[in-house]
């Protein structure tokens, strides 16, 4: 009567086991796994988001090689927030490489093999975090020059070159996670897909691997931003210094952008989290909701990186001003033309952007 009662605990030990297992391996959502549950995410049209991401891949190489052109074009007469800029440009066009490759993984699955899951995943990654790193070094540098009036402008750019790498190793380090845990995962009920595996029973480490990055990587930015642009506005407001004021909106509608299209991924990648990790109830319709909800919020991130050339085009008039120059360089457009826009400062051989934004 023992030796029946241990086997039946070793049996329901067993299958406890597997039922952590199948919810802990950072394996997708699968029929097989959860029994009944349909995957009503794959009633996202696929044809749709592959024309999407190909616009996107379009619009992006076009827009940010034109802003990289128009800011070294413009480099004797540069500041510090256009070589931040210049890096953002610099992270969205190495992000645009890797569209094609997604574009075609959500078409037909992940076909490329485990080495270049990780390469693209890296680029991502990397996209994401070294731009709201480079839109907080922004924040802080708009903070120190309107708050307490910091005209070092010289040591700030040589200083700002080695912002810049730092901020590109700490983009990497944070999307190390990625690195190491990507590889192909082949499940019965779906196509291949490039995902995170964690192997056995690692709710503990999903947890760290993703929160730990999106504290340091997202939240703790994105209260530098708020805090030092809430301080910038307050200033400029007391100050009634509206020229000041009207330069700025470049730099508020791309952070603005950026949110808009990145938090939502990130609240529904934090949702998904705690949902693998038991913290909330995992239910059928929930794993369909963040499944779907993960998608579409993928896209809204994807499109942020070509969308800050068209802020620059249609905000920016230091941007606007810097490539009708460049078209006067090469006889595409008359000096009267820039004359009588009010383009000042043209020559042959240099050009001087205007001040503002």
């Amino acid at each position: 009567m023992a030796n029946i009662e241990e086997n039946v605990w070793n049996i329901t030990d067993l299958l406890k086991w597997y039922d952590e297992f199948l919810n802990f391996t950072g394996m997708p959502f699968t029929e097989q796994d959860f029994g009944p549950c349909s995957t009503e995410t794959e009633a996202l049209n696929k044809n749709a988001v592959v024309t999407i991401y190909s616009l996107v891949f379009l619009l992006n190489l076009l827009g940010n090689s034109l802003v990289i052109l128009v800011i070294l074009y413009n480099r004797v007469s540069s500041s510090v927030t256009d070589i931040y800029l210049l890096n953002l440009a610099m992270a969205d066009l190495l992000f645009a490489l890797t569209l094609p490759i997604w574009a075609a993984s959500k078409k037909n699955g992940w076909t490329f093999g485990t080495p270049l899951c990780k390469v693209v995943s890296l680029l991502k990654e990397v996209n994401f975090y070294s731009g709201i790193l480079l839109l907080a070094s922004i924040s802080v540098d708009r903070y120190l020059a309107i708050v307490y009036a910091t005209r070092t402008l010289i040591q700030k750019r040589h200083l700002v070159k080695f912002i810049c790498m730092g901020i590109w190793g700490l983009s990497l380090f944070l999307s190390l996670p990625v690195v190491l845990f990507r590889r192909v995962l082949y499940t019965p009920q779906s196509s291949p897909v490039c995902y995170e595996d964690f192997g056995n029973n690692t709710a503990k480490w999903r947890m760290v691997l993703r929160i730990l990055p999106q504290t340091f990587g997202f939240i703790i930015p994105l209260l530098v931003m708020l805090f030092c642009y809430g301080f910038a506005l307050r200033t400029l407001f007391e100050a009634h210094m509206g020229q000041k004021h009207r330069a700025m909106r470049v730099i508020f509608a791309v952070v603005l952008i950026f949110l808009l299209c990145w938090l939502p991924y990130n609240l529904a990648l934090l949702t998904d989290t705690l949902m693998r990790t038991g913290v909330i109830k995992n239910t059928c319709k929930r794993q369909n909701d963040i499944g779907l909800a993960l998608d579409v919020t993928e896209i809204l991130g994807f499109l942020h990186s070509c969308l800050n050339p068209f802020i620059y085009v249609f905000i920016g008039q230091k941007f606007r001003n810097g490539f009708l120059k460049i078209l006067a360089t090469h006889g595409l457009v008359s000096k009267d033309f820039l004359a009588r826009h009010h383009i000042i400062s043209y020559t042959s051989s240099s050009i001087s952007v205007s001040a503002k934004v």
